[in-house]
């Protein structure tokens, strides 16, 4: 097998029991790291800080994750005003949270001969997000339902994106210690004693 050394020195093609008395002698481990090459890549380490290094960095790359969720919000052909603006502020704040939302209108009896009016909710909610949201599927019927899917804006995203940046930013800078000088206004100027004279005194 090919040896790395703990500094990642190539140590050469060894044996197993030279490999593990080198470990050994360090006070390591012996891991193998590329067992498909050949001959198999082994590599002499600390295995429990190596656990750790590794879960550390899978932690840190869940945290960058974007999970987007799906969430579905009802309406009815002849929703109350008061019900759909309540309704459409979720909305909004689902998409403003960069997820997507399936917008359904639900159809009971004979409802179902007036489709249109399920097209008009589905319009004018359309038109309400135009702002923050854009189609991603059509509205289409499916059983007794008639249904949308909406996505956040990416224009809006990105104006998101540019806030958060500016807002690290101005965090990272206040955090600082001393920060660079502000300069002075003219106000602080003109109401600066003037500087002292150097040299005898008048009159003497």
């Amino acid at each position: 097998m090919r040896v790395i050394g703990a500094s990642g020195e190539q140590l050469g093609v060894l044996t197993i029991d030279q490999a593990l008395s080198k470990a050994q002698e360090e006070g390591m481990d012996l891991v193998e790291v590329s067992p498909l090459a050949k001959p198999p890549v082994c590599k002499i380490m600390d295995y429990g800080k190596f656990k750790y290094l590794e879960k550390k960095k899978q932690n840190e790359a869940k945290k960058n994750q974007v999970v987007v969720l799906l969430k579905e919000i009802k309406f009815r052909p002849r929703t109350e005003e008061h019900d759909y603006n309540v309704k459409i502020k979720k909305v909004r704040e689902f998409l403003e949270d960069s997820n997507k939302a399936r917008i359904t209108v639900m159809f009971r009896g004979r409802e179902m001969s007036h489709r249109e009016l399920g097209q008009k909710v589905l319009q004018e909610i359309i038109e309400d997000l135009k702002d923050v949201a854009v189609i991603e599927a059509a509205p289409r019927m499916e059983g007794r339902q008639m249904f949308m899917i909406l996505a956040p804006n990416p224009k809006m995203l990105q104006v998101q994106r540019s806030r958060a940046e500016a807002a690290a930013r101005a965090a990272k800078f206040a955090a600082e210690p001393d920060g660079p000088p502000t300069p002075a206004t003219p106000a602080q100027v003109e109401a600066a004693p003037a500087p002292a004279a150097s040299g005898p005194a008048a009159g003497t």
